[in-house]
């Protein structure tokens, strides 16, 4: 039942709350995929290719979906280098060995980032707590990745029901943000490339060497890009670009508010504290490589 003291606590949320929570959360969930526990698991399954193991990981919860699905749903990736992949690899592995496999690459990477002092921590359970209650407030219509995770069930250990509820929070923002994408005309490349030029978007090295796009492709999409007065001669955002960039955070903003409303102001703010001292703590412990993000 809601309360009035529930409602004044909604309308209290400040501005880009919901956002700052997410930007300190959502880390704390890629580390898996930048570790190399999760690739060891799936290498014991037969699956060897890291590319492969990225996307039977973050897929599985779908279930044995074939590559159009995948590259629907992850959006920035060539279809060509999913199909390489896909769907040979569900011979190889199942869809829940899959997850079993990623939870258990959960545990090994969160404890040696985090310590286990701090995933034994009440810290790390008031943070579970708050990030699952935050998720309840998520919708599943509209949203694939986030609806298929949120069938999952809720692992009962603290640090790994924080990391599924910071992955539930993740896809559904990361779903919300693709409406965004495709509403401003944006494909994968172009995503990409604006996002690489804005400074905060993954590195034009890394880009070309996870997402199956070739150098001639990047160059076409800065093109394109140039062309529409988005990227200036030397491919970094001019004035228009800039402002294309903030009206798609907004936008992803109104699409995920949900979940942070649910929550509320204070405990918005207490898991804001809580992720930036697991996600500081995780990156000074060489969660992400050092080249990762950034124009070069």
């Amino acid at each position: 039942m809601t309360t009035t003291a529930s409602l004044q606590d909604r309308s209290a949320l400040p501005d880009r709350a919901g956002r700052h929570c997410h930007n300190v959360i959502n880390p704390l969930h890629s580390t898996v995929y930048f570790s190399p526990d999760f690739p060891q698991e799936l290498a014991k399954l037969g699956i060897e290719d890291r590319s492969a193991a990225y996307f039977v990981g973050r897929a599985a919860a779908m279930g044995p979906v074939g590559p159009g699905v995948i590259a629907a749903t992850f959006y920035n990736f060539k279809y060509e280098l999913i199909a390489r992949h896909i769907p040979d690899a569900w011979a190889t592995v199942t869809p829940q060995q899959v997850l079993d496999a990623r939870l258990r690459a959960a545990d090994s990477t969160l404890r040696r980032l985090l310590g286990d002092e701090l995933v034994e921590s009440d810290k790390m359970a008031e943070a579970a707590r708050l990030a699952l209650s935050a998720a309840e407030g998520c919708v599943r219509h509209a949203r694939p990745l986030y609806a298929a995770h949120a069938d999952l069930p809720v692992p009962d250990a603290p640090h790994l029901a924080y990391w599924h509820a910071a992955t539930l929070l993740r896809e559904h923002r990361g779903d919300g943000h693709l409406i965004a994408l495709a509403d401003a005309g944006l494909g994968p490349l172009e995503a990409l490339a604006s996002h690489t030029a804005s400074g905060r978007g993954m590195s034009t090295k890394w880009i070309l060497a996870t997402r199956g796009w070739s150098a001639e492709e990047w160059q076409e999409a800065r093109e394109a890009l140039r062309e529409r007065g988005i990227l200036d001669a030397d491919f970094g955002l001019t004035e228009a670009g800039t402002r294309l960039r903030a009206d798609l955070e907004e936008a992803t903003d109104r699409l995920d508010a949900a979940p942070y409303e649910h929550l509320g102001a204070e405990g918005v703010a207490r898991l804001t504290e809580l992720a930036t001292e697991f996600t500081t703590t995780a990156v000074g412990n060489g969660a992400f490589p050092a080249d990762l993000f950034g124009q070069g």
